[in-house]
């Protein structure tokens, strides 16, 4: 293992080496580019053996990694916003096919207006395409999930993409000290690919079919399936990984200082880290805050939500995105996973960092006190300029 001082896009490119893609597909966009740029740069200097493949638009760059799952390897690509989207025609094309590619999404802002930086609305306008989507709150584990990615997505009862989100620039950008795994260790952890999901020669498949309303929900019926059983797949291989290089992770959500939590903020991505920041110091005040991060936004955590809030008295769901014309799409997902659990709570909606606005810790307080006195059901933060 080594200790190395980088950015979160580094840190994500260093765990794709380490776990051997044989195809990456790449096409360039802001905040995205740092990751498929290292990449090449290791194809180029010998230290990875892939073939990569500088494709000419987003689009391609999601057919050519299908084409290469089909034909049985390992794949790589990344993307980010307006990438995304323009991509999103071929992701249930991945989904639905049972390929188990690796994807890292930069989260940033969709047009118009036009914006280069970070909010949460493009991955999140894509939560029914079929894909898992795990959103990483630093550059440590940024680089672990690179590697869990692959064995959550190609193990046999799950067979499900992957999608792993970094904040921009929040994340992506910010430099931090990781430790870099041992490739033999990632080796051990993540052996070779394998997969009879495949074109093959020798014995040929029907791949890419069509099917009627005779079948067609057979197939969904199996999807879903898969995308269940990643429910149990992730707590498993999360403790494979912590016996193997001593970092432990928390499943589809992580609690902070939840025990007795009276005021809740449900949040995911970077800025998590800021509001259990903004906790500890109202913890030393006499409030009884508190944190539930989301980490997986697909496979969807509902017992592990309900459950968490069963104390809370009043929950904000914090997010950066809008389903517009109703509110956060976070915080719709939240709302169903309680009706009927029992959790008496108040629950609000408060959308921020729209465009990369800054989030401040007056900000995360000035939530916990508007919980306090009890919270309005929808609001935006910051819809002021300055």
């Amino acid at each position: 293992m080594t200790r190395a001082f980088v950015s979160g896009n580094e840190a994500f490119a260093q765990g794709i080496s380490l776990c051997r893609p044989a195809v990456i597909s790449a096409y360039p966009i802001t905040p995205q580019t740092i990751v498929v740029e290292r990449l090449s740069e290791m194809v180029a200097d010998g230290k990875l053996v892939s073939d990569f493949i500088h494709v000419e638009s987003e689009h391609s760059a999601m057919s050519c990694a299908i084409g290469a799952s089909a034909a049985g390897v390992r794949v790589f690509t990344a993307t980010s916003s307006q990438g995304l989207l323009y991509m999103a025609e071929c992701l249930p094309y991945a989904a639905g096919g049972r390929f188990p590619i690796v994807m890292m999404n930069a989260d940033r802002s969709v047009a118009l207006p036009w914006n280069i930086y970070g909010d949460q609305s493009d991955s999140l306008s894509q939560i029914s395409s079929g894909w898992i989507q795990f959103y990483a709150m630093n550059a440590q584990e940024a680089l672990d999930m690179a590697i869990m990615a692959y064995r959550i997505a190609e193990d046999p009862s799950v067979s499900i993409p992957f999608m792993v989100n970094l904040d921009g620039f929040n994340l992506t950008h910010t430099y931090e000290n990781v430790d870099i795994p041992a490739q033999d260790a990632v080796d051990g952890f993540l052996p070779p690919y394998k997969t009879d999901n495949r074109i093959d020669l020798e014995e040929p498949v029907n791949m890419g079919f069509s099917a009627g309303p005779a079948y067609n929900t057979l197939f969904k019926m199996g999807e879903h399936q898969g995308m269940l059983n990643a429910k149990c797949a992730i707590p498993a291989i999360e403790d494979e990984f912590f016996k193997v290089f001593g970092r432990g992770y928390t499943g589809l959500v992580e609690k902070h200082r939840l025990e007795d939590a009276e005021l809740v903020i449900i949040t995911l991505g970077c800025v998590s880290g800021l509001c259990m920041d903004v906790t500890d110091r109202l913890r030393e005040e006499g409030v009884r805050a508190g944190v539930l991060r989301i980490r997986y936004m697909r496979p969807f955590p509902d017992e592990e939500v309900s459950s968490a809030l069963l104390g809370a008295k009043a929950v904000c769901v914090l997010e950066k995105d809008v389903s517009f014309g109703n509110a956060g799409t976070v915080f719709g997902e939240v709302r169903s996973a309680l009706y009927g659990s029992g959790c008496s709570c108040t629950v609000c909606n408060r959308i921020a960092g729209l465009g990369g606005r800054d989030i401040s810790s007056d900000d995360i307080r000035c939530i916990f006190e508007e919980l306090r006195d009890g919270p309005s059901d929808v609001r935006f933060i910051g819809g002021q300029t300055s």
